[in-house]
């Protein structure tokens, strides 16, 4: 589903990514670690469009796309919930849903019953507002957003940052059945090892911008793993 070839990004003259190459397949679970400030959220956001890629190439659904503004490529399917949610703290939950209906056809656009299935707690605070919900409300408001474009790319970044137990567990269990579907890539920043080893299916691991260590899970060693992202 995503293809990247050599992508390099730069803040000003300040070069972050060197060069990564990676996959994500559809139905599977791509988990992108590292400690901080090795690059993997300006990797997502290169893949996302919020920042632009430098160089390299990007290939989505088997179409080479040119580094697009990320309103283009959320057309293309590349869904994004960026670290810190970022939803809209004014708008109520159902109207921060429907902030997605941008994305689809106008005969499409409605929530989805299965958004509630997903996040039960998003059908009883409908009418309430963004801001006044918890951390994990939010968290599983914007996947919920995500969502809502029937993307073909997911992009996940940090997902469980200052949730509480219950709710990491419960967005848990939503990425697997997402995955299980099998109707879409997703790509994982995460920190918490032990979430980010159950869910995912390959490993892409960042040092200074550039890959150190990749593979699918069942060919890697779970303890050279673990020591490779705390170093």
């Amino acid at each position: 589903m995503l293809t990247l070839k050599d992508i390099t990004l730069h803040y000003g003259h300040s070069q972050i990514l060197n060069g990564i190459s990676m996959e994500a397949q559809k139905g599977e679970v791509t988990c992108v670690m590292g400690t901080n400030g090795v690059g993997k959220t300006s990797l997502i956001k290169a893949i996302s469009g919020t920042h632009p890629r430098s160089g390299g190439s990007l290939s989505l659904d088997g179409e080479t796309l040119p580094s697009l503004p990320a309103q283009r490529l959320a057309h293309k399917g590349v869904a994004y919930v960026p670290q810190g949610r970022e939803i809209f703290p004014l708008l109520t939950v159902r109207e921060n849903m429907e902030t997605g209906f941008n994305c689809l056809p106008k005969g499409e656009r409605a929530v989805p019953e299965e958004m509630f299935e997903l996040f039960p707690v998003l059908k009883e605070m409908q009418g309430r507002r963004g801001g006044d919900l918890s951390g994990g409300q939010q968290q599983q408001l914007a996947i919920a957003r995500a969502l809502i474009t029937k993307p073909k790319l997911l992009l996940l970044d940090e997902p469980t940052e200052g949730i509480q137990p219950n709710i990491i567990q419960q967005i848990g269990e939503v990425i697997k059945l997402l995955r299980d579907k099998s109707e879409m890539a997703i790509v994982l920043v995460e920190q918490y090892f032990d979430f980010a080893y159950e869910l995912a299916d390959r490993f892409v691991v960042l040092r200074r911008g550039e890959v150190m260590l990749s593979g699918a899970k069942e060919e890697l060693n779970r303890k050279e793993l673990l020591s490779s992202v705390s170093v």
